[in-house]
């Protein structure tokens, strides 16, 4: 017996059909070339390239990915882009400085946002509340 396939138009179109968001993103996993030296010192135009993105409201999500036994931060991280293409979201990922400076290479993957929740609070006065 053959194992089944599913194109991902086909992947996409379900989604779109079953009552879930079918909102198309790009997941870019960024990593050291070589080592943490190099990353270190393109973090700050790294983070302001970020901040760009999210201001221009292009940035869905990003952050450092900790090692697997979770002590260490090796240098990776992970963006998620709001883009209409993997060529747009390739153009964003190439603009960043770490990847510009050679200090991280990066993959993109197509993510179909389909489930989750999403929830604000705005607090008019007294600032948020603490939380213990």
């Amino acid at each position: 017996m053959t194992e089944p396939r599913m194109t991902w138009r086909d992947a996409v179109d379900y989604s779109a059909t079953h009552g879930l968001l079918a909102k198309r993103l790009y997941v870019v996993f960024s990593a050291p070339t070589n080592g943490l030296g190099p990353v270190l010192e393109n973090l700050e135009p790294h983070l302001q390239h970020q901040a760009k993105l999210e201001k221009d409201g292009i940035m869905f999500a990003a952050g450092p990915l900790a090692s697997a036994d979770e002590q260490n931060w090796e240098g990776s991280g992970m963006f998620i882009y709001r883009a209409g293409s993997r060529d747009e979201a390739r153009a964003f990922a190439d603009s960043d400085p770490m990847h510009i400076s050679g200090a991280r290479t990066y993959t993109i993957k197509t993510w179909l946002l389909n489930e989750g929740t999403f929830s604000v609070q705005l607090f008019f006065s007294g600032g948020a509340p603490t939380i213990s």
